[in-house]
């Protein structure tokens, strides 16, 4: 006999003989999940290999800047930068910038990627020096000193480039690799710090009053912050151009909305790929300034 208290714990008759269809505790829809489950995965199967075919090369990226870059990190105790300064140091003579930005994108190509401008973005942007032969260049973001490098080699005789790094560790890096290639604080002067506590103390503690031509190439989230700081502080004359690197990848919105919107700036994407992933599309913006309105 069945009673009312052992059905409700998993027991039931069959029949009339009064045989047990089921044990104590057994999930009732256990085999059916069972073999639902094989199922649901193959269903799934054709959508995960079309996003790894699609997206191959932004998993790629992301195993060389993620994880084969922390592995690295972890076993030698020293940065990426820090290791390509050392390949630097060997393979480049100091007092020749071009053979260390060769020597740097021959790292980034054949031992580890270095996340930096690259050769395609680096002609937009010496261009851009080259034409606008500004007096006062500002640099947000020097990281390993690359676009620093690239920007100082271009400048007209007399100019001066501040460049700003908000990580300690990284700005180390960057200054030994500057003053290496030849150029002093007359020319370059790095300034360590974040880019939202620097630049209301440009003017006052650097003697900046204006920056012909502004690169932000540090945080594209932070793009817009520094943007309008740099409104509010006048450190933008009428006809300043301002340059920002990776507004397609990883992508500043807000940014460009803003810079297309407000009636202020006349803006150009210059369409590029990574250095060394070129089929992930990003781009440079142009901004031109046409002053406050």
């Amino acid at each position: 006999m069945v009673t009312t208290e052992m059905k409700r714990n998993g027991w039931r008759e069959q029949g009339g003989g009064g045989t047990r269809s089921q044990k104590w505790g057994e999930d009732p829809y256990q085999d059916q999940v069972g073999t639902m489950s094989p199922a649901i995965a193959l269903a799934f199967l054709p959508l995960v290999v079309t996003l790894l075919v699609r997206y191959r090369h932004h998993f790629r990226l992301l195993v060389h800047t993620v994880l084969l870059r922390s592995l690295r990190d972890y076993l030698s105790g020293l940065r990426i930068e820090e290791r390509a300064f050392s390949y630097v140091l060997t393979h480049a003579l100091p007092g020749d910038p071009s053979q260390i930005l060769t020597t740097l994108d021959h790292w980034s190509s054949h031992c580890e990627y270095l996340s930096h401008m690259g050769p395609v973005k680096g002609q937009i942007l010496i261009r851009m020096v080259e034409e606008k032969a500004p007096a006062c260049v500002l640099e947000l973001g020097t990281y390993c000193g690359y676009s620093t490098l690239l920007i100082a080699r271009a400048l007209p005789p007399g100019s001066r480039l501040l460049t700003v790094e908000r990580d300690p560790r990284t700005a180390v890096v960057a200054e030994k690799l500057i003053r290496l290639a030849g150029f002093d604080e007359r020319t370059v002067e790095l300034i360590v710090g974040s880019s939202e506590e620097v630049i209301p103390r440009l003017r006052t503690q650097y003697q900046l009053s204006r920056a012909d031509l502004v690169l932000l190439a540090h945080r594209p989230r932070c793009y817009l912050r520094d943007l309008q700081l740099l409104e509010a502080h006048a450190l933008l004359p009428a006809g300043a151009t301002v340059l920002a690197d990776h507004v397609l990848f990883p992508g500043a919105p807000r940014f460009l909305q803003y810079a297309k919107s407000c009636g202020r700036y006349r803006c150009r994407i210059h369409h590029t790929g990574l250095p060394d992933f070129p089929a992930i599309k990003d781009g440079i913006a142009q901004l031109t300034y046409a002053g406050p309105g």
